[in-house]
């Protein structure tokens, strides 16, 4: 497989190159093109209790598209639902935890999971549950604004709504950015403290901030 990501970071697409043979597996509704030896095959990945758990817990769809080339190259382009950027993740056996919502596509040899994210995590309307993405390939996550990574050595603390993926190296703890009164009144919420050496990926824009700040305008006109 040969993969680009183009129109990053706003509007960020992949253009997927296969050789005959090969598949690569995509979110619902991620297909924008293909050619016309492409063939897609739709089913419950994990069977269908762990697609259950996955769609109901973890806010993923339940069926899974994958997309073979048929006896000759061939090309398919994917792009996600929201605005926003693709960032690819080279995984060679180890595990990392992504967003609900963020998971786009994957080549390789993978299986994805819920993960319990934390009781406090309920209370911030973050998602109660995490994907857990195990395997070797390439693994590719979509944001809401631009997706840049930071490398963590020792303590760090992130924005929940701003976390789109994490290394498994990490420990984690969700708690509120400030006092009582910070939390309900700065506009800042629920932050996440990583502890350890690993990787968190960032997005540059809050999706639960547009949203309200959407509201609150069509509330005045």
């Amino acid at each position: 497989m040969k993969y680009e990501i183009i129109g990053k970071p706003s509007y960020s697409m992949i253009d997927v190159k296969l050789e005959a043979g090969e598949k690569i597996m995509a979110e619902s509704g991620a297909m924008v093109s293909m050619s016309s030896n492409v063939k897609m095959e739709t089913k419950a990945r994990g069977g269908m209790l762990s697609s259950l758990k996955r769609s109901v817990l973890g806010g993923e769809s339940f069926f899974l598209n994958t997309f073979y080339a048929e006896n000759d190259d061939g090309e398919i382009s994917l792009a996600p639902m929201m605005v926003g950027d693709v960032h690819a993740i080279e995984l060679v056996g180890q595990n990392v935890y992504v967003r609900s919502g963020s998971y786009l596509a994957s080549f390789g040899d993978f299986t994805i999971d819920t993960k319990w994210g934390g009781a406090k995590t309920f209370f911030g309307g973050e998602g109660l549950f995490l994907l857990k993405i195990t395997g070797t390939g390439t693994l590719f996550v979509s944001a809401y604004g631009a997706i840049v990574d930071k490398n963590i050595e020792g303590s760090y603390t992130i924005d929940t709504s701003h976390i789109v993926a994490f290394d498994e190296t990490l420990r984690f703890n969700v708690k509120k950015a400030g006092n009582w009164k910070s939390f309900f009144f700065s506009g800042e919420g629920l932050v996440c403290n990583f502890q350890g050496n690993g990787k968190v990926f960032i997005q540059t824009r809050n999706l639960d901030a547009f949203v309200s700040w959407m509201r609150s305008k069509s509330k005045k006109d």
